[in-house]
């Protein structure tokens, strides 16, 4: 089966919306500041965004707080007029899906069971408030499995009935966007993707 070049599908949707006008509404899952600083950057000309953050996974709770408050921040200093919908702390879910997957390495089923229910939230939220996509930071992280995320995502928009908008946010040196715009806006770099078990691995090396 080719490869699916996935940044190339999201440069022919954005040349759509800027042909037509439109500025169709984006239910954006945000795993964290820097992340979305670049996708923001990016994508609000095109698109009234509602970031959604939703990440069970990340822990303790001292860091996901963090990790939220600056992402509040950053939409702050952007002054983009971004909106926020933002779930209180419940890690049950995570654990849950991880049991017996606790050794595993990242990128493993563990992360794929994780980055799959991240999706089906935001997929299950952008139908609630009727917005015409949705979609992830996650794909600007060079650590994550690109084609899996998008794959999560399609079948998770048959589920929903939202359209999914395919990416991949580190084409166009997107990932390298997202470290200047940390250092410009001071934002606060996790070294582990958010889970106990991604920090004991971290921290093991």
């Amino acid at each position: 089966m080719p490869k699916v070049n996935y940044g190339l599908m999201l440069d022919k949707k954005l040349d759509e919306l800027r042909e037509t006008g439109e500025k169709p509404t984006l239910l954006l899952h945000a795993c964290c500041a820097p992340c979305s600083s670049y996708v923001l950057e990016y994508l609000h000309e095109l698109f009234e965004i509602t970031l959604y953050f939703c990440n069970p996974n990340i822990a303790p709770q001292e860091e996901y707080d963090y990790r939220k408050s600056e992402l509040k921040r950053l939409v702050e200093e952007m002054k983009l007029g971004v909106k926020i919908i933002d779930e209180d702390y419940d890690p049950a879910p995570f654990y849950e899906l991880a049991k017996g997957l606790e050794d595993l390495p990242e990128r493993g089923e563990r992360c794929r069971r994780c980055i799959g229910y991240r999706l089906k939230m935001a997929g299950a939220k952008a139908a609630e408030l009727h917005a015409d996509y949705f979609t992830t930071t996650l794909t600007i992280s060079p650590h994550k499995d690109c084609a899996f995320i998008n794959e999560c995502g399609a079948v998770t928009a048959d589920e929903v009935g939202v359209s999914y908008l395919f990416s991949d946010f580190k084409k166009h040196e997107g990932y390298k966007r997202s470290i200047e715009l940390s250092r410009q806006y001071g934002l606060y770099r996790q070294n582990y993707c958010g889970c106990v078990y991604s920090k004991r691995s971290n921290d093991s090396k």
